[in-house]
């Protein structure tokens, strides 16, 4: 699978204080194991690309390294090329959603040369529902990459944000360039990416391990041939430029921001680059950017193991686990469930798929890592598992990878997995560079997981051929000068371990912590008065939370 940077959050149900009970947006924007392991991406190659390739001989010393540069502020004048962009004026219409109006944005394809042709990018938003002036624009982004913040703002964060938080705050998103609505990458055809999801990500031979470097080889050549201009500027730091040009046209001194997962990322880029123009900003799942490809995917692999020690704990409490029952270790649980893909390896099962999709296992691994990042999804999947192993019936846990993809059921993909590599690929140097790199490195990644580390491994070398040069490198964020910036970790999260948020929290010249003791991806909106409170006064009041408040 695509395991790259962070997947965003995933379909769930949360309480919203002072509201009812609203859906959260089901986007594939959770770190994907790649970056991170947000956003995961295909269970065979979309999980956790990161940054450097160095020799896989010395694997502890390559992941263990960070960047010591930092990134460097933009001049503060708008430079006189910019001058039409920062000054256009949207046309609002209607978007067919009640509530909402859109509009497109324009932005210099190349920051480089802006004369050299421009990107389209969506933008909607949702008025403030308050009377009186509003604080300004809440700009949000769950994450990725390649998750359609539009679709969140009008599925989630525009209808379950605090309301009174949408009270005072225009809710605005951009679909960042590349994604969704803002001129999407493409790659594979839907039967094309049918197949790749299915092709084997825990190679046992030569043919097999052929198999899926041509499965990455023809992934890549998809996305080259579609638009190669555009390729080589979907870039954080160019999506982050894009956001700054936004708070301009729509008005705003400062930067009001709420990212998660890779928005985090996204968030804090801008922060670097704009220190001056930032405002209210909370990063939620924080991604750690000083970090090399190889050692945040391996930092996945580990939260992700971590994520199903505490689901096995959980599932052998219950009397419908299939992996177990009580006294049952979680190691046990782990050799069950390996076993169990052992078996779909050899033997697919049937999955009720209109396409004639079985279920094997790339298809399940990617099914159970879905339901890592938020245990209120441990009972649908214990019920898959269950459905699976004892009645031959795999169609819960396709449904669980499809959901991952946002696969619809008439069989069609959004643009999520290949914005998520596009961007995820630019961003940094591949994690390894070939398959013999990633074969030297299987004994840490599989001491990091011994449930999920082959495959995570493997699906670190997505970017080995990507058809564009990475343009970035791992990097420290300090962003000095810039107001208090929150920075939310969750201390159990399966796709941004604690550590990265501990870590740029640190980095930030201005970074307050707000930790959350729990299970799952990012924490505002999931239940914690503490949490959701903090992170309120400081949105509406401007008043951070209190050095290393952590809340349960």
């Amino acid at each position: 699978m695509h395991l790259r940077r962070i997947l965003r959050p995933t379909a769930r149900t949360t309480e919203t204080p002072g509201a009812g009970r609203a859906p959260r947006a089901t986007p594939p924007v959770r770190l994907r194991p790649g970056r991170a392991a947000v956003p995961l991406l295909a269970a065979a190659a979309l999980l956790v690309s990161a940054c450097s390739s160095g020799s896989a001989t010395s694997t502890t010393r390559a992941v263990d390294g960070a960047a010591e540069a930092a990134l460097a502020a933009l001049p503060s004048a708008t430079p006189s090329a910019l001058t039409p962009y920062y000054t256009q004026k949207l046309a609002w219409r209607s978007c067919g959603v009640p509530g909402f109006e859109c509009a497109t944005m324009k932005a210099p394809l190349n920051y480089d040369e802006p004369g050299a042709g421009d990107v389209r990018l969506a933008v909607a938003r949702k008025k403030a529902t308050g009377k009186g002036k509003p604080i300004g624009s809440l700009l949000v982004n769950p994450g990725g990459p390649g998750g359609s913040a539009i679709g969140y703002l009008q599925q989630y964060a525009g209808i379950g944000y605090p309301p009174q938080v949408r009270a005072h705050y225009d809710m605005v998103a951009m679909d960042p360039r590349g994604v969704a609505r803002s001129e999407p990458i493409e790659c594979l055809s839907a039967r094309q990416m049918d197949a790749f999801t299915q092709t084997d990500a825990t190679p046992d031979d030569q043919q097999e391990r052929d198999a899926l470097v041509n499965a990455y080889k023809k992934f890549a050549g998809g996305c080259g041939a579609h638009d190669p201009r555009l390729l080589r500027h979907v870039s954080t730091v160019e999506a982050a430029r894009d956001m700054d040009i936004l708070r301009a046209v729509l008005g705003d001194r400062k930067l009001n921001y709420v990212g998660a997962s890779y928005g985090t990322f996204l968030g804090a880029t801008y922060a670097g680059l704009f220190p001056k123009r930032v405002g209210r900003v909370v990063l939620d799942g924080a991604m750690d950017p000083s970090l090399p490809a190889r050692r945040m995917n391996l930092d996945q692999t580990a939260g992700f193991e971590t994520a199903f020690q505490a689901f096995a704990k959980d599932c052998v409490r219950h009397s419908d686990c299939p992996l177990g029952h009580k006294g049952t270790t979680p190691t046990q649980v782990g050799n069950n469930l390996k076993a169990f893909f052992q078996k779909l390896d050899a033997h697919p099962i049937p999955a009720g798929d209109a396409n004639g999709r079985k279920l094997g296992e790339a298809l399940a691994t990617t099914g159970v890592i879905a339901a890592m990042y938020d245990q209120a999804t441990w009972p649908q999947l214990r019920a898959a598992l269950a459905s699976a192993m004892k009645n031959n019936d795999g169609a819960g846990l396709l449904a669980l990878s499809d959901s991952y993809y946002e696969r619809d059921p008439d069989g069609r993909y959004t643009n999520l997995m290949f914005a998520n590599a596009a961007v995820n690929c630019l961003d940094l140097p591949s994690a390894f560079s070939t398959p013999d790199q990633v074969e030297k490195a299987l004994p840490v990644f599989e001491k990091a997981s011994p449930v999920f580390g082959d495959g995570l491994a493997w699906a670190s070398l997505n970017c080995a051929y990507w058809p564009v040069k990475p343009t970035g490198e791992p990097h420290r964020i300090q962003a000095k000068g810039a107001a208090p910036i929150v920075v939310v970790g969750t201390t159990r999260d399966p796709a941004t371990p604690y550590r990265w948020a501990q870590s740029l929290a640190h980095q930030l010249s201005s970074g307050r912590l707000l930790t959350f003791v729990g299970d799952g991806h990012t924490a505002y909106g999931r239940g914690s008065v503490c949490i959701d409170s903090a992170i309120n006064t400081y949105l509406l009041h401007g008043t951070p939370p209190a050095p290393a408040k952590r809340c349960t």
